[in-house]
């Protein structure tokens, strides 16, 4: 077995480390408190090529491995959760769908600015009634001619209500197949169409500066040719993005621990008591070593389920678990990384306040902690 990463992928690692720590970490703090989506970050990370990284050339993106993909919203991460988000939900959420599913014609419509980081694209699953249980979907297309008339309401969408949005993928019912369940199509909704409206989420604990949205369908006409691959394949569809969206939110906890931990580090190493650095009690010092212990363990799981689906193995089960245990990990890292600052941990000029906000999201999206278990369950064959 080889455990090393190529050339390319450590470069990418270093690069990306380099551009979080310059570019973003420098105005995280001020983004969060302000709840602001930075349409230059956005951008900034589109010219470095953080989009579109596993698309084809032919479509603008740069068709690397999904590893190098998962390193760079590790890195992001690292540094703030809100533009790896953006990031993950913009590549696995917003582009992946697009890119695995998509008409030749649909293709050359949406990625090539998708993937150059002028504009982003959302992925409305989740509803008001309907969030672990995807199959309760109550938004429904009929047709009309050849249109398909769309009404109903998402909610706890990403990058979809941004000046830099240009639409959204909408699974809907459209009827019922032979064995009586709904039947779902995924439809493509530009912004500007009439009857569809976005409206920005606030007041949020986590990921204040990325982009969270309410969607309000109301008799909205889209064209035929707007279905997303195949009438009825939907609900296929969506399974198949939630599982390379659980390993892009597996990034965000293991890249999200691996900077609480750096952090309390830094912190334990310095902060003096009783007459020498708390880093020297063994209180902290496990602490810390436990950190680095998951953290470890961690990172070696995600990047097995990675190089699975790279080599294109069967990697759904990999993935739950990863994901399952990649975000809790951050739970435990950023809350032993709370404890080691103290008091200073609770205030917002300490980064490690806004790590153990972040966290929360991450047992909830892209199937709650609950759901990973399930999956994990019926994998094992329970």
């Amino acid at each position: 077995m080889d455990f090393d990463l190529t050339t390319e992928q450590e470069m990418i690692r270093k690069e990306i480390r380099k551009f979080a720590e310059k570019q973003i970490g420098p105005v995280a703090a001020e983004l969060d408190d302000q709840e602001a989506f930075s349409p230059d970050l956005t951008r900034k990370m589109g010219d470095i090529g953080l989009f579109g990284m596993f698309v084809s050339e032919k479509f603008g993106g740069q068709e690397l491995d999904y590893i190098s993909y998962i390193i760079a919203v590790e890195e992001i991460a690292r540094v703030d959760g809100s533009q790896a988000a953006t990031v993950a939900a913009g590549n696995s959420l917003g582009i992946g769908p697009i890119h695995y599913f998509g008409t030749p014609e649909q293709k050359d419509k949406y990625l090539p600015r998708l993937c150059a980081g002028e504009a982003l694209w959302g992925f409305g699953l989740t509803e008001p009634t309907a969030g672990s249980d995807a199959g309760g979907t109550r938004t429904t297309a009929v047709k009309d001619g050849n249109e398909w008339v769309i009404n109903g309401s998402k909610i706890f969408i990403t990058n979809a209500a941004c000046e830099m949005s240009m639409g959204v993928t909408v699974q809907a019912v459209t009827g019922q197949r032979d064995d009586g369940r709904p039947e779902y199509t995924c439809f493509l909704v530009e912004h500007g169409t009439r009857g569809f409206v976005a409206k920005p989420m606030h007041k949020k604990m986590m990921w204040r500066a990325s982009n969270t949205a309410e969607l309000y369908f109301d008799d909205v006409r889209v064209p035929a040719q707007n279905i997303l691959g195949r009438q009825g394949e939907g609900f296929h569809q969506m399974l198949n993005t939630l599982d390379g969206g659980r390993l892009s939110i597996a990034a965000m906890g293991l890249g999200g621990a691996q900077g609480a931990y750096e952090t309390a580090l830094k912190y334990a190493k310095q902060r003096v008591q009783f007459g020498k650095p708390i880093s020297r009690f063994q209180a902290i010092g496990f602490k810390l070593a436990d950190s680095a212990m998951e953290i470890e363990c961690a990172r070696n799981l995600l990047y097995k389920a990675c190089w699975l689906r790279d080599k294109k193995r069967p990697f759904q089960k990999e993935a739950a678990m990863a994901k399952l245990y990649c975000s809790e990990l951050m739970g435990r890292v950023a809350d032993h990384a709370v404890q080691i600052h103290g008091g200073y941990g609770l205030m917002k000029e300490y980064n490690v306040e806004r790590f153990y906000r972040d966290q929360k999201l991450l047992d909830i999206g892209e199937g709650t902690s609950e759901v990973q278990r399930l999956v994990i369950s019926r994998n094992i064959g329970c």
